[in-house]
């Protein structure tokens, strides 16, 4: 990528956040100049833009600075996400060497599912639309089914009952539908999706849950529709059941050490 592309003062700024986060303690603004060798004035602005956006923290008794609640929350989402990474791939290489098929990890982020993880076979991988990192509306893939069946009934009502886009003309857009179609999911602990969110793909999800049944995280396992025989469907989604009731274990054995 060609320098045009480079914003200079957002690279001059995250200089200034990652050296007061790696300090461990708190700085001051004469100490970072001197560090960073960068204009008094704009290392001063840059660090009240940060403070003001809650990046760092400005003592203004003191006049120092030090990392911020929202950067916390980012390097713990970003632990919380790898350790997680960390637990469900063993399960989800199994599922693949199991069914030769593309297995997926997802987060709930708002209304959209956050793709985290995939992994597919070495023959035959499925010729998908998403990628890790790429966003889909959680009403139309059966990773987003799985995790809002088993929200609290507010959050759960909130998100059916929101901007339900059509991704193609068999995503499901009533809310009335959804919620019904929730009730189902609970009951067998796993949801379907057949060309919702991509023509010809269909795919199986299961809530990954956290102790006291909140789904933290969801998996699925994505082939064309014409593999998937309904026999295969049913083997498949206790398999998955299987693996995620595992992660789950492993993740509240983890998370209390």
């Amino acid at each position: 990528m060609g320098d045009d592309y480079i914003v200079q003062p957002v690279i001059k700024a995250l200089q200034v956040l990652e050296y007061v986060a790696r300090q461990g303690r708190d700085v001051t603004l004469t100490e970072t100049v001197h560090e960073l060798g960068l204009p008094k004035t704009t290392v001063f602005r840059y660090l009240q833009t940060l403070s003001a956006a809650n990046y760092l923290e400005h003592d203004v008794g003191r006049d120092r600075y030090r990392v911020g609640r929202k950067f916390r929350d980012m390097a713990r989402v970003d632990q919380d996400l790898t350790g997680l990474r960390q637990v469900a791939q063993p399960e989800m290489r199994k599922l693949v060497d199991t069914f030769h098929e593309t297995v997926n990890l997802a987060v709930l982020t708002d209304s959209q599912v956050v793709y985290i993880d995939m992994l597919e076979p070495d023959a035959r991988a499925l010729k998908a639309s998403a990628r890790v990192g790429y966003r889909h509306p959680a009403h139309s893939t059966s990773l987003g089914k799985a995790m809002m069946a088993f929200l609290p009934d507010a959050d759960q009502r909130l998100l059916a009952e929101g901007m339900l886009s059509q991704m193609t003309f068999r995503t499901l857009t009533d809310a009335g539908q959804l919620r019904r179609q929730a009730d189902d999911v609970r009951r067998r602990g796993y949801a379907i999706e057949i060309g919702e969110n991509e023509d010809g793909v269909m795919c199986i999800g299961v809530p990954i849950l956290d102790r006291s049944g909140y789904p933290v995280a969801a998996m699925s396992l994505s082939a064309p529709e014409r593999r998937m025989k309904p026999e295969l469907t049913t083997v498949a989604a206790d398999a998955l059941k299987g693996a995620a009731r595992r992660i789950s274990t492993n993740l509240r054995s983890n998370f209390s050490r």
